[in-house]
């Protein structure tokens, strides 16, 4: 063995991969500690597992197969279980006659080699494939169930006797190679790597639901056995540090958790129900702070006046739409634009979801009496530069807010409205002066979120008259051509991956601030917005329905023609696309 990893070593050094003095470096930590010479020469960064897979395909002769680039059927996925692919790191690939072609980051695994033909009763043809490809594709290819099945096989008797836990042992629980364990870890990454908001463990009379809110939609996984219940719910619990003995009143907490080289933040939630407690699991991944302004899914237009609007000295700056519709997510893309060692920038959040650098976060506690109003009091005698209020509820917190942004701080806040001009009316409701609103705000921020297209099976198609109607497209244009995916793998079926943001923008000018004191309608701001240039959110959607981003079905799940819409002649202009 020592002779072939030496040819391997031999190879790499030949391509000007590494040094004989790093080889024998690798081969002496391989010594001292065991493992596989490639993987040490892979964590000390010297190679990259693409290239220790062509150094063993060039040393054995065996082709070396990228799995990004195929789509493997199904049928054939299903004769090797998902435990034996993860444990010997393999996927079978295709099979022709009794010939299964498996692709392997370990092709001189002899033992799994002799698992696969007793198992299947093939004969097995070896390609290599980097492990990292192969973990990717099992993540892919298995369902959840398959993973499930594997893990709740390792529990004794769990098909068969109802397990009631009203003393247990916390040490048990917490120990991190028992079944239970891994279907916790199991529901959690499955969940990250699917880029799922939250994951909803919701005990029925007779089945432990599992549900996944993925792009905004609730999706319905496998479900582990009712009997593992309690179990379940009590790992949980001590993971976060709840009470477990307590299942009467409502509970929260939270844990961190490394999925692929990342620390996740997890916020637990607990609520009793007639069947036993709810969790609600809700995933902070930070990689979502990378996310820049750019990328969020503003149009060009809207994204200059954006920019230039954040950058303000001074004003109430609000960002609106319904839940789930992406508001804090521009929030914190746009503290992280402005941020800078200069500013004094200070939030105050229910809950503080991601920490910032630099940036002081507060977050408020209804039960010791720490509102957002008494927060903003004291927040102002702190000498900010930049406020973020996270949520304006209420007309104390508005007018504080009102008060901030007219004493030389920049204030940003989100409200729920249906679109951009409504905020205004929204604030006039609250019990806020008009005059005060006028000079106050400056600029006002609608969006929601759309399911965008899995580009891996997108493919055009034609709109049924009903939404054409829905969307004033009855007479369609030849040139125009729509697009929906139809479903893959890639996408698990559902015909979507990712979402993306539409939006509308006012900025209030003098005529506008006029309007507001005057207590012009809503329509009337309207009118005048967009004859100086502001598009409605369906616009802004439609835009991305012609580009092929998005479904026309997405939009109008989302959207009416009739929400943020202009009256009398413009709102018989149908929406002007650029095609």
């Amino acid at each position: 063995m020592n002779t072939l990893r030496k040819k391997i070593g031999d190879i790499l050094i030949a391509k000007g991969l590494i040094t004989t003095q790093q080889l024998n470096s690798a081969l002496e930590e391989q010594n001292k500690s065991g493992g596989k010479l490639g993987q040490i020469l892979i964590d000390k960064k010297l190679i990259s597992e693409e290239e220790l897979s062509e150094a063993i395909s060039d040393r054995l002769g065996i082709q070396k197969i990228s799995l990004k680039s195929l789509v493997i059927d199904p049928r054939i996925i299903s004769k090797v279980p998902v435990e034996l692919a993860r444990r010997y790191e393999l996927i079978p690939v295709f099979k022709i006659g009794d010939m299964m072609t498996v692709a392997m980051a370990d092709p001189l695994n002899i033992i799994a080699i002799d698992e696969l033909k007793y198992l299947t009763k093939f004969d097995i043809k070896r390609v290599i494939a980097s492990a990292s490809e192969i973990t990717e594709a099992i993540d892919e290819y298995y369902s959840v169930a398959d993973s499930m099945n594997d893990v709740i096989g390792e529990y004794p008797g769990a098909a068969e006797k109802d397990i009631a836990l009203t003393a247990i042992d916390e040490s048990a629980i917490a120990e991190q190679d028992t079944p239970v364990v891994k279907l916790v870890n199991l529901l959690i990454t499955t969940a990250v790597k699917a880029k799922a908001s939250d994951i909803h463990i919701e005990p029925d009379e007779n089945v432990l639901r599992i549900r996944y809110r993925i792009n905004g939609i609730m999706k319905k996984e496998a479900s582990p056995p009712k009997n593992l219940q309690s179990e379940i719910i009590s790992r949980i619990k001590v993971a976060a540090n709840m009470d477990v003995s307590e299942k009467r009143l409502p509970q929260d907490g939270r844990l961190m958790m490394r999925v692929d080289d990342y620390d996740i933040d997890l916020r637990i939630s607990t609520l009793p129900t007639i069947n036993g407690e709810k969790i609600v699991i809700r995933i902070l991944d930070k990689r979502v702070l990378n996310i820049g302004l750019e990328q969020l899914g503003f149009s060009e237009s809207i994204l200059k006046k954006w920019e230039n609007l954040i950058h303000v000295k001074e004003g109430l700056i609000l960002i609106t739409g319904p839940t789930s519709s992406g508001k804090t997510t521009t929030l914190y893309s746009v503290l992280q634009e402005i941020n800078s060692s200069e500013k004094n920038i200070i939030t105050v959040e229910d809950p503080v979801e991601y920490s910032l650098p630099m940036i002081n976060q507060v977050q408020t506690n209804e039960k010791a009496g720490l509102t957002f109003a008494r927060v903003l009091r004291s927040i102002l005698r702190q000498n900010p530069d930049i406020i973020m209020i996270g949520e304006m509820r209420d007309a104390e917190t508005a007018s504080m807010a009102i008060r901030a942004a007219l004493t030389g701080h920049l204030v940003f806040s989100t409200i729920h409205t249906n679109d951009a001009p409504s905020s205004i009316a929204r604030l006039a409701d609250m019990g806020i002066e008009s005059y005060l609103v006028a000079s106050a705000i400056k600029g006002v921020l609608a969006q929601r979120l759309l399911r965008t297209n899995c580009p891996h099976c997108l493919e055009a198609y034609e709109p049924t008259d009903i939404h054409l109607r829905l969307a004033n497209y009855q007479n369609l244009p030849t040139d125009i051509k729509f697009r929906k995916s139809v479903g893959c793998n890639k996408c698990r079926m559902t015909s979507y991956m990712g979402q993306t943001g539409i939006y509308e923008l006012i900025e209030i000018d003098e005529k506008i601030a006029e309007m507001i004191i005057s207590g012009v309608s809503e329509v009337k701001i309207r009118n005048y917005a967009y004859e100086q240039g502001y598009r409605p959110l369906f616009q802004s959607g439609m835009e991305k329905v012609i580009d092929g981003t998005v479904c026309l079905e997405e939009l109008l799940r989302v959207a009416s023609i009739g929400e943020g819409t202009v009256s009398s002649e413009m709102s018989k202009q149908r929406v002007s696309i650029n095609v």
